[in-house]
């Protein structure tokens, strides 16, 4: 395929392979998502059951959540030095990060001569963490600079494979798990795709960022962290992040036992909606700006949440399962995408550091829901005594009524940002509407 000039007038560089690229490593993390997310479940039973069977719950949340602390150390640490790193060198570490950190998980058993198995598994997790960090530090700013005039959309087309990998992931857990494969194999296949995009890096050639190409400075980059509304924006990505992230990840410990089918199901359903839904943000987007979809986002996405606390079918968990899916559709790429054009000066910093506040808030959010499941199951069994003694129709009962106790407290996040982005909506037309910001490539700052 030859190569064609990229978005700032640059030629030598390969779009489609780029975002091809882009669109196979953002899948690889997916998938691993997809595949964690469903073998929540045998993660408890087989490391934190035998430790502490009260707490297991927490414990397990935890090393699912330190995934995303590596995921927002790696992207605050690499934003900044991305024009100095690059972007190949940072995917292809992503790459070996991916490998490594799963093969520390599949076989923390055999390594935990110096350490407990809780601290091996939690290392394994937090390089996964670092690999996914990698990849969305580089794919981010790579499509904003290729497509600096559609970023809304192209975001939302690159973020499609996000739940396109859940989707690949979570048919792929649960057809080798209906075949009698171990949680170790099912792990394994992320391997595969994650050692593919690392081949896939080499001799590619990578264009400066947008910030770089327009000659923006480094010391004006960093001025845009001052900017009021970029604060604003910053800090409601710790909100939407968590209603999207955070209950996904606790599928297969909350909603098997309330909806009387497999959560990682309802996953793949959800994701299916988004993977469509994405190809069309432009559209939407157009018509309500960018901080209109999201304030319908974030109503929906509240409904959805407390749809999910009270589903107790597969018909009610497929109701509330689209409700939520639909608000969250949209949610991560277009907060980036509104960033990136309110601020483009601000380059890959501050699209990063959205990334940041993202992962943040899965890491702390996902404990959160841990310990609110296992406070209200020993207090709906009455007692941790009582809890223990549990079997049957009733332990499932008082799991059940755990799970939907967890995600009733989530579904609060997004009702707050109703107001923030409402404001900010009204702000907009005000000032004429919802106009995103474009820099002059060549011209000094």
């Amino acid at each position: 395929m030859s190569a064609t000039p990229n978005a700032n007038g640059h030629a030598g560089y390969n779009k489609t392979k780029l975002f091809i690229l882009s669109v196979v490593a953002l899948a690889t993390a997916g998938i691993g998502f997809s595949i964690r997310g469903d073998l929540g479940g045998a993660l408890q039973s087989h490391f934190f059951d035998p430790i502490d069977k009260l707490h297991s719950a927490e414990m397990t949340a935890s090393v699912l959540g330190i995934v995303f602390m590596g995921f927002a150390v790696a992207i605050a640490i690499g934003s900044p030095l991305l024009d100095y790193l690059g972007m190949g060198r940072l995917l292809g570490l992503s790459s070996l990060c991916f490998v490594a950190g799963n093969l520390v998980v599949i076989f923390a058993d055999s390594l935990t001569g110096a350490l407990p198995v809780f601290w091996v598994v939690w290392i394994g997790m937090a390089i996964i963490g670092v690999a996914q960090g990698l990849v969305e530090t580089v794919i981010n700013p790579l499509a904003a600079t290729l497509y600096p005039d559609d970023k809304t959309h192209k975001l939302n087309v690159l973020h499609a494979w996000w739940p396109g990998g859940i989707i690949i992931g979570g048919l792929v857990s649960l057809a080798l798990g209906y075949w009698g494969f171990g949680w170790q194999a099912r792990l394994a296949v992320v391997l595969l795709p994650a050692v593919a995009f690392g081949f896939m890096v080499i001799g590619t050639k990578f264009p400066p960022t947008e910030r770089v190409a327009a000659g923006v400075s480094a010391t004006a980059m960093f001025k845009e962290l001052r900017r009021p509304l970029f604060i604003v924006l910053w800090l409601s990505m710790f909100l939407t992040a968590a209603a999207e992230l955070a209950p996904g990840q606790w599928v297969d410990i909350a909603l098997t036992r309330t909806v009387g089918m497999k959560g990682i199901v309802l996953l793949i359903y959800v994701s299916g909606l988004m993977f469509l839904m994405r190809h069309f943000a432009g559209k939407l987007a157009h018509k309500l700006s960018p901080i209109g979809l999201l304030w319908f986002s974030c109503l929906l996405a509240s409904a959805g949440l407390l749809l999910l606390s009270v589903a107790n079918s597969p018909i009610t968990g497929l109701l509330a399962a689209t409700v939520w899916g639909v608000g969250v559709c949209y949610m991560w790429p277009t907060m980036l995408a509104s960033a990136s054009e309110r601020f483009p000066r601000g380059g890959a910093l501050l699209i990063g550091l959205m990334g940041t506040a993202g992962n943040l808030s899965i890491k702390f959010v996902l404990p959160w829901m841990g310990n609110i499941f296992d406070e209200t199951k020993i207090r709906a069994a009455g007692g941790a005594a009582a809890f223990k003694a549990l079997t049957g129709d009733r332990l499932n009962e008082v799991l059940g009524i755990a799970a939907q106790t967890s995600f009733r407290v989530v579904a609060v996040l997004p009702a707050i940002l109703l107001a923030v982005f409402g404001g900010i909506w009204l702000y907009d037309k005000s000032r004429g509407g919802y106009k995103a910001e474009i820099i002059v490539f060549g011209a000094k700052s």
